[in-house]
């Protein structure tokens, strides 16, 4: 049998007092979200930005569709002139339109593609405007003793926030500018 006396009562108290503190002090973590739809729209050169690149979209879209009416126009004449031509002519003209539709699909690809041209203008135009919001982000987080800051907007689920842990009128505050209404 074991007696515990004062001494190892006081002990295994200490003991426990330092081992609460510690999983208090895990539990104890910092969170805080932003809105980065909210905080881009402060950014006169994000606004810009999607400006150029819409205008850029819509240049290239009626390109696209200009190509593929005229393939519609070449179609359409094909059909009817089918009846008059030889077999050979039938194959020079399919070719051509089958070679024009080509060029139209690969033209499109190469503006509007994963890899094509909108989509390196748009890395070109706003990847420096989401590395500064996203530097002003972690100086905020460092300055606030923070030790994670979530999106609002992202893939992660956030069923609830409680308003006073929104920094970011912080973040826009820190990229020098004004927080408030939407930029228009």
């Amino acid at each position: 049998m074991v007696l515990i006396n004062k001494y190892n009562m006081k002990k295994i108290l200490i003991t426990l007092t330092i081992t609460l503190i510690s999983v208090a002090s895990a539990w104890a973590q910092r969170f805080a979200f932003v809105d980065s739809d909210y905080i881009l729209k402060h950014v006169p050169e994000y606004a810009s930005s999607q400006k150029q690149l819409a205008a850029l979209s819509d240049q290239w879209q009626r390109e696209v569709d200009g190509r593929f009416q005229e393939i519609d126009r070449l179609y359409k004449a094909y059909q009817a002139d089918q009846v008059l031509m030889t077999a050979d002519m039938k194959k020079r003209r399919e070719a051509e339109i089958v070679d024009k539709e080509k060029a139209a699909k690969d033209f499109q690809r190469s503006k509007f593609g994963p890899e094509g041209e909108l989509a390196q203008r748009s890395s070109t135009l706003v990847k420096p405007i989401q590395e500064r919001v996203s530097k002003a982000i972690q100086a905020v987080a460092e300055s606030e003793n923070l030790d994670m800051v979530f999106d609002k907007n992202s893939e992660v689920m956030m069923l609830y926030a409680n308003p006073r842990y929104n920094k970011s009128d912080v973040v826009i505050t820190r990229l020098g500018l004004k927080p408030g209404a939407f930029a228009k």
